[in-house]
């Protein structure tokens, strides 16, 4: 079995992605700006520090964006699935030997572990063709792997 790669969203522009970059490394040079010439104020002005912060974390969001790091994706190879479904956690690797089963729902799979509770994978509504070729892709891990599947209906 080849990996596959699905994107759970649209990629960015080349011209989204170098202004990603360039905006986060704006930030982070105001931020250390501030923080060099303004280093007096910290003392009375409590607030500046709160400036700081969200400029250096909203540079380095951008920086991780812009190249990429933040994208949400779902990866198949022959001996593990690879889920990054948060765009600030990291991947989570699943390989077929810890699974007890898969359960398809119409739009979410559910990953039941044999050593811990469930791992749902949820796709969201704004790329939907999406849904089906990473459903055949599992159901196509699952039978390699022998990893019972069931598909169910959503229940509320």
């Amino acid at each position: 079995m080849e990996k596959k790669l699905f994107f759970l969203e649209h990629g960015n522009t080349r011209f989204t992605k170098v202004f990603q970059i360039i905006l986060g490394i704006l930030c982070l040079i105001i931020a250390l700006y501030w923080l060099i010439f303004n280093f007096q104020a910290f003392r009375t002005e409590s607030r500046l520090w709160i400036t700081i912060v969200f400029l250096i974390l909203f540079g380095v969001w951008e920086i991780l964006a812009g190249s990429g790091r933040t994208r949400k994706y779902i990866s198949t190879e022959a001996g593990k699935i690879v889920l990054k479904q948060n765009s600030v956690f990291p991947p989570v690797e699943l390989k077929p030997a810890d699974l007890e089963k898969i359960e398809l729902f119409p739009l979410s799979i559910s990953f039941k572990m044999k050593s811990r509770s469930s791992i749902m994978f949820r796709f969201g509504l704004s790329y939907p063709e999406i849904i089906e070729p990473v459903k055949n892709e599992i159901v196509e891990f699952a039978r390699l792997g022998n990893i019972p599947v069931e598909v169910k209906d959503e229940e509320l």
